[in-house]
This record gives C-alpha cells, sequence and structure tokens, in this order.
C-alpha cells in the first residue's frame, strides 16, 4: 500500500502555463539568450517538446524544421562573438595605418596618395572599354 502511494505521489502530471509565461520563454529563446533545453531546466517545464511547440505557435521565427540547438551557437552569444571579431579586426587597421604613416615619413612617398590615383586610373580605363 505504502509503494503505491509513493508511485502515485511521483507520477507526472500535466502542467497548463499562461500564456504570458510561454511568450515570456519564447521571447527568451528567440533573443538568443538561451536555448530551449536551457529554458526546459530553467523553467522546470517537463515536457521535451513542450517548448518547441510554443516557439513553433508564438515565435516569430521559422521553428518548423528546427532540430536542436546543439552545437550551435546562440544569436546572442554569435553577436558577442561578431563584436569581438570587430575590435581584433579595427585594431589591425590601425597598425597598418600606423605602419603606412611610418613608411610615408620614412621614404617621403605619400602611399595612400600613390594607391587611390592607381585605383582610380585602372577604373576609368575599364568604364572606358
Amino acid at each position: 500500500m505504502e509503494i503505491q502511494k509513493k508511485l502515485e505521489s511521483s507520477k507526472r502530471t500535466q502542467k497548463d502555463y499562461s500564456l504570458s509565461f510561454k511568450l515570456q520563454v519564447v521571447n527568451e529563446v528567440e533573443k538568443g539568450y538561451i536555448t530551449y533545453p536551457q529554458a526546459q531546466r530553467k523553467y522546470g517545464i517537463q515536457g521535451k517538446t513542450t517548448i518547441l511547440t510554443w516557439l513553433r505557435k508564438h515565435g516569430n521565427q521559422n521553428w518548423s524544421k528546427f532540430n536542436h540547438m546543439k552545437g550551435k551557437q546562440t544569436p546572442y552569444s554569435e553577436i558577442q562573438e561578431l563584436k569581438a571579431k570587430i575590435k581584433q579586426l579595427e585594431k589591425e587597421k590601425y597598425v597598418l595605418n600606423t605602419a603606412i604613416d611610418v613608411a610615408n615619413d620614412m621614404f617621403s612617398i605619400d602611399i595612400r596618395k600613390k594607391c587611390l590615383a592607381l585605383s582610380l586610373e585602372k577604373s576609368q580605363r575599364q568604364s572606358q572599354e
């Protein structure tokens, strides 16, 4: 009798979630703050496809052919990575521009103007042909 009560108490039950809660979870997943399996763990949602169903029904993105975000970056983390890449490229650009300035001073040649003039001449010749 006692074993039967334990089995009944551990039995999973279906929960009803409010529309505002569903939209909140969908919003977090679509903005890339968390993946839908992470949302499932965070909010204690039992069904494996519950959030995916919400995403298909209430989401703005196309979730119809979505398998799983396993191994893929969230949009938020991808944006952060791209911002870091931009900073790195800006640093490289600064170093290259400094090198050009030093070369200009050392050799008394205006490298930027020569390169620009050559590219303009080339484009003008191609447009005449």
